[in-house]
């Protein structure tokens, strides 16, 4: 309990700075301005054929899809950029408790600041669509139109008819929000993993190598590597389901009961052990972690 206590005090002292940090407020802003050039193609979707639409559907087609999950994602970098989050308070807090303990607060803190981020998200894109746009945990005669006419692979918004027949919009919107969470923390706590290990550089390049590494793994990119013939490309699209943490993260990459991509259930399994991992990899690695405190902000 106490080493709870003490842990929460650090991620108390980290959230304290939010208010007088202008990156936090830039990053937010940014956010918003993706959540409206995402989400706008929707909203004109719904605009041009006089439709209304659920309003957390503008959140459920928007990052239903890998690319925007990635681009939502990246902007984590900059939320964390000062990971792993030295300031003029941070000896004295390590006076009174241990490396461990710290760590532990960090963690806390990572966890907390990515919920908020994505709730944000979340608010961001119902907000885009509000204005025509209904509560009711029913899909939209924009979902059906997306879902069933074809007309979403030519905007480019994944409204498949296994979602729309599979799930509700609030059932739906839970899981993605859950995946692209899933998805930011495992970033995250590689980014921690590397900083405590190297340093900040490496926290970055960790990021982005893990980010390539999911953009690069799709089906398309796979087939124009190796020119695989059109039979071989459901093979290719199972195997980067599997492999891809990106793919893991997005809704439809998913086996509903006819194929042999990953389940919820393993997807939430693997990204868990994975995290679990970092975290373990970070309690190990800050034993060894040498303290900078020249040049530290104040906190």
């Amino acid at each position: 309990m106490k080493l709870l206590k003490r842990s929460l005090s650090v991620t108390a002292y980290n959230f304290r700075s939010w208010s007088r940090n202008p990156r936090i407020i830039i990053t937010f802003a940014l956010a918003f301005i993706l959540c409206f050039l995402l989400s706008d193609k929707a909203v004109k979707f719904a605009k041009e054929y006089e439709t209304t639409m659920q309003i957390v559907e503008a959140f459920v087609w928007t990052f239903g899809d890998a690319n925007s999950i990635l681009l939502s994602s990246l902007l984590l970098l900059l939320l964390f950029a000062d990971m792993p989050f030295i300031t003029s308070g941070t000896p004295f807090y390590l006076m009174r408790i241990d490396r461990r303990t710290w760590v532990i607060g960090q963690v806390i803190y990572i966890v907390a600041g990515t919920t908020i981020y994505l709730i944000f998200i979340l608010v961001s894109t119902s907000l885009v669509c509000m204005t025509q746009s209904f509560v009711g945990n029913m899909w939209s005669e924009t979902a059906a139109i997306l879902g069933y006419s074809g007309a979403g692979q030519a905007v480019a918004l994944p409204a498949l008819v296994k979602t729309l027949e599979m799930s509700t919009p609030y059932a739906c919107m839970i899981t993605i929000f859950l995946l692209m969470l899933l998805y930011a923390l495992l970033m995250a706590f590689v980014m921690l993993v590397c900083n405590l290990w190297k340093g900040q550089l490496a926290g970055v390049v960790s990021v982005f190598t893990f980010s390539v590494y999911g953009f690069l793994l799709n089906p398309q990119t796979i087939k124009a590597i190796f020119r695989l013939p059109d039979e071989m490309m459901y093979k290719a699209n199972v195997a980067v389901g599997w492999l891809s943490p990106l793919n893991h993260a997005t809704y439809h990459m998913h086996n509903f009961g006819y194929d042999l991509l990953p389940r919820l259930w393993q997807t939430y399994l693997i990204f868990g052990g994975l995290i679990a991992l970092c975290f373990f990899l970070s309690l190990r690695m800050v034993r060894r972690y040498n303290f900078n405190f020249t040049g530290t902000e104040n906190g």
